[in-house]
């Protein structure tokens, strides 16, 4: 009886993912030019305000909406088309909000990186 040496099976990507590990070396971050790091910097700062602004608020509905229902318990008694209040705003309202809030956010950030960038573009013509 002969005995068959086992052969591990990877899928192609996870082959090229390993190869590149080996002949790559460590990942370091890219370096800015002096000039451009006072504005990348004023450029993360203004969009990750931004975006605590959008996920605190993101969270207050998650979470808040059901607090409120639970402190309003008459609103469970209220029925549109013999669905509950209660349920429709869990069901309904987190979601297109939650869209909202992400258009507003997205529009925002695009908009701070044209200002930024129009800045960097006016200080560099000097």
């Amino acid at each position: 009886m002969t005995v068959q040496r086992r052969v591990a099976v990877t899928s192609p990507q996870t082959r090229l993912a390993h190869a590149r590990r080996r002949y790559r070396g460590p990942w370091r971050p890219t370096t800015l030019d002096p000039v451009e790091a006072p504005f990348a910097v004023a450029l993360y700062r203004r969009q990750r305000r931004r975006a605590v602004v959008a996920l605190t608020t993101a969270f207050v509905l998650v979470f808040g909406l059901p607090l409120l229902l639970a402190l309003l318990p008459e609103l469970g008694e209220l029925r549109l088309f013999d669905v509950p209040v209660s349920w429709l705003s869990v069901m309904v309202l987190p979601f297109p909000a939650m869209a909202l809030l992400a258009f507003w956010q997205l529009r925002g950030a695009e908009r701070e990186e044209r200002t930024v960038e129009e800045a960097y573009d006016g200080e560099a013509g000097r």
